[in-house]
């Protein structure tokens, strides 16, 4: 995910821009910035990239997903279902509202499945936490549609897909409210930051209020004047990543997501070559962001060798499996419910009784699927390692097909 790959001279002057005026909050200050408000700016131009209604800027994707949250008013006594393959911030999101994290399969998208997230929505749940994993869609229509015939909604966790569409709809515009992730390996690139969107005018209201310490933010009064409707946190973002994400925004569809779709190309065709090798199953793959080529080999085992090749030839795939942030049997302070806190939350309710608990072996389909994938990252600037890549794919394919 290659945002960082072309900040240039677009971002610097976004940048300049910003500290000539030196104003880096993104509230007040109106006459010294002279009307000029970054964060505000790259929030308009990101809800109208995505053809919804709002958009606001967060500190960061994990702090997206807790504002998310924090609107739709999730907290102890709930629970929340997503995936088993995923960054680890997901579910720690939903452990830090106060709610349990219910982990479902994911399909041959690598994102959650339709079918068995419906199998574990109970009275409790509260949300639906569906990835779009690695640049591509989860099976979202069918995802929101099985999530509101029980009437709970779902929030897009769209981190590692900025710029990615199903039909002709962006990734993060089909529930309730979606989050974006632009740290530093992202395709979009804040170094720290993210977003969240919605259609809906009560949860923005209420996700702005809650990312500013409960401000209420009324406009005919000064700031630190306004009104609360609840407590809030800090979650906000400032001008220097809102300037970086202008620029950085204005760069995805004519140069980020092009060049990834050309490299992804090049290499899938070296890939198919070889029998054996099958591919994710990608729901609408015109809307692929291309920042990631993924396929399966026929078994674990050959997936390993096929790797050990790679790897040997200095080009070496990621194995999702053995993942440390990823994969949920990797998940060790989660599955023996490490906490800093003595008295055990949130594994634990302040009486000590146990919330919640996992183990390692509860989602086999994601492990067997898991074990056979490989995936390549794309970049933008490849013209270097794609000869290496495709010499490296021929010889694992040589020895372990």
């Amino acid at each position: 995910m290659p945002g960082h790959e072309i900040i240039g001279e677009e971002e610097r002057r976004e940048i300049l821009d910003v500290l000539s005026r030196k104003v880096l909050f993104r509230y007040e200050f109106d006459a010294q910035r002279e009307g000029v408000y970054k964060v505000e700016t790259f929030e308009k131009e990101f809800a109208r990239y995505c053809g919804v209604r709002h958009a606001l800027a967060v500190s960061s994707g994990t702090a997206a997903l807790h504002v998310a949250l924090a609107a739709l008013g999730v907290g102890p006594g709930d629970e929340v279902i997503t995936q088993g393959f995923t960054f680890v911030a997901t579910w720690e999101a939903i452990l830090e509202a106060g709610a349990v994290p219910v982990f479902a399969e994911i399909d041959e998208t690598l994102c959650l499945d339709p079918d068995d997230l419906e199998a574990r929505i109970t009275p409790r749940t509260r949300a639906v936490i569906p990835v779009h994993m690695c640049g591509a869609q989860a099976r979202v229509e069918e995802i929101v549609s099985a999530a509101g015939r029980h009437g709970v909604p779902v929030i897009e966790d769209t981190a590692q897909s900025c710029g990615g569409r199903f039909g002709q709809r962006a990734l993060g515009s089909f529930g309730a409210l979606g989050t974006f992730s632009f740290d530093s390996v992202k395709t979009v690139t804040t170094g720290e930051g993210g977003m969240v969107i919605t259609d809906d005018e009560e949860l923005y209201l209420r996700a702005s209020e809650y990312h500013d310490h409960g401000h209420d933010h009324d406009p005919s009064v000064g700031r630190g004047l306004e009104k609360r409707r609840f407590i809030g946190f800090n979650y906000r973002m400032m001008e220097l990543q809102g300037a970086l994400g202008l620029a950085q925004l204005r760069k995805l569809d004519p140069v980020i997501l092009p060049g990834q779709r050309e490299n992804k190309r090049i290499l899938k065709e070296a890939l198919e070559k070889h029998d054996g090798i099958t591919f994710r199953d990608l729901p609408d793959p015109a809307g692929d962001s291309a920042t990631f080529l993924i396929f399966f080999l026929p078994t674990a085992e050959q997936a390993q060798a096929f790797n050990r090749v790679l790897a040997d030839q200095g080009a070496g795939a990621v194995y999702w499996h053995d993942n440390l942030w990823h994969y949920y049997e990797q998940w060790e302070h989660l599955l023996e419910a490490r906490t800093p806190l003595a008295g055990g939350w949130p594994f634990r309710s302040p009486d000590g009784t146990p919330r919640c608990g996992y183990e390692p072996a509860a989602l086999p389909r994601t492990a067997e699927i898991l074990s056979r994938a490989l995936t390549i990252p794309i970049r933008i600037r490849m013209d270097e390692q794609l000869p290496v890549l495709i010499e490296a794919i021929n010889k694992a394919a040589g020895a372990a097909l």
